[in-house]
């Protein structure tokens, strides 16, 4: 694998998926050069989607964390919703809303292909939180949620869209969503032109 050649992991999640946006996902990574190399879409069973979320006790503690932030910074009682402060136990909790979200309805897979293909996807995607996305990105353009209205409503930020945050994530995620029969390979003309090597 060269930097030319990198792959990243994509899914459109479910609300993406209902609100029309796949095309619109895939033009964007398209425009951006990359290359979709494999694509599946298919309402995701429980075991694949906990098989795609850690469950290790620092992630799901991270999560708990994020949501004691969230209280924190709009004045919301965090004891009196949970019933505890353990960041371990909230993040059990929220994980769990995740996976409901996730399987609530269909899901795009894909693996994305190119130049620095995860930074570039990750890019494109936009920040985690939709009120942090900037303007420009899938997030910052089509979605609306936030996570002091998720945490209230005991659900999943609806955020439209995953992308694998690091090189070794992405390989992970490839792995557990698609066979290597699965994924295909094909030349972009512009790219090899514009990347092929200066005559002397």
């Amino acid at each position: 694998m060269t930097m030319k050649n990198e792959r990243t992991f994509v899914m459109v999640k479910p609300d993406g998926v209902v609100k029309g946006l796949i095309g619109e996902i895939i033009s964007r990574i398209e425009q951006r050069g990359l290359k979709v190399v494999a694509i599946k879409m298919y309402v995701a069973s429980r075991d694949q989607i906990d098989g795609h979320y850690p469950n290790d006790d620092a992630y799901v503690r991270n999560l708990g964390e994020h949501t004691k932030n969230t209280y924190e910074k709009y004045g919301l009682d965090l004891i009196k919703e949970y019933g505890t402060d353990d960041s371990l136990v909230i993040g059990k909790l929220v994980r769990g809303w995740i996976l409901d979200f996730m399987t609530a309805g269909p899901v795009v897979t894909m693996v994305v292909e190119g130049l620095h293909a995860v930074e570039m996807v990750r890019k494109l995607v936009g920040a985690t939180i939709p009120s942090t996305a900037a303007v420009g990105t899938i997030r910052g353009d089509y979605s609306v949620d936030s996570p002091a209205l998720a945490n209230a409503e005991h659900r999943a930020i609806s955020n439209l869209i995953h992308a694998s945050g690091d090189v070794a994530e992405a390989e992970r995620e490839i792995k557990h969503w698609f066979k290597p029969e699965e994924i295909v390979s094909y030349r972009r003309g512009e790219i090899d032109v514009l990347f092929a090597p200066k005559e002397q």
